[in-house]
This record gives C-alpha cells, sequence and structure tokens, in this order.
C-alpha cells in the first residue's frame, strides 16, 4: 500500500531552519511529482513546493520563494524540504503529497518569534 512518512518537523527560532523529509513506499516513486503542502491552525491546506518526477522542475508559493527549497532523491524514495530563514507564519503542520492523492500523515513546524 502506498506510504508516504514525513519526518524533521520541531520548534525552532525564527531565522532558523529545518529539513523535511518525506520517506515513500508503494508505488514508483520516480514517476510521480510529488509536493509539499501545510497546514495553519484556522487556515485552510495550501501548496508549498512541488517538484517534477526528475527532480528537473521546482515550483513555490510566493511566501517561501527564495527561503525554501524542495529536492528529491529517487533512489532513496525520498523527497525533502529545506526551510531556512524561518518565520513565525511558516508555523503549520506540513504534508507531503503524491501525484496518486496520497497525503503523509504530517510533521509540526513551529517558529517561534
Amino acid at each position: 500500500q502506498v506510504q508516504l512518512v514525513e519526518s524533521g518537523g520541531g520548534l525552532v527560532h525564527a531565522g532558523g531552519s529545518l529539513r523535511l523529509s518525506c520517506a515513500a513506499s508503494g508505488f514508483t516513486f520516480s514517476t510521480y511529482v510529488m509536493s509539499w503542502y501545510r497546514q495553519a491552525p484556522g487556515k485552510e491546506r495550501e501548496v508549498v513546493a512541488v517538484i517534477s518526477s526528475a527532480g528537473t522542475t521546482t515550483n513555490y508559493a510566493d511566501s517561501v520563494r527564495g527561503r525554501f527549497t524542495i529536492s528529491r532523491d529517487n533512489a532513496k524514495n525520498t523527497v525533502y524540504l529545506q526551510m531556512n530563514s524561518l518565520k513565525s507564519e511558516d508555523t503549520a503542520v506540513y504534508y507531503c503529497a503524491n501525484g496518486l492523492g496520497y497525503w503523509g500523515q504530517g510533521t509540526q513546524v513551529t517558529v517561534s518569534s
């Protein structure tokens, strides 16, 4: 069965960095677009970053462009989200998703100001 397991979240001070990982299994990882989403308390889930199957094309939400970097390792079936210069408004549960409509359980990121 398809599984997406996020890790790497935590509490960090504003200006700090975190690296999220999403380990995938149960599908042919290298052939699917992968995405990171986030959902802050009281807000709708929003897309943060998207990466093509080969990792050659990426797109970012305006709010994170220049601070976050999405990448993937198809040999390890893992997608990453490097988050730098974190702000309090980045506080949210972060989810990875594949092109099949599956989601992970999420990992909490809390940025203290």
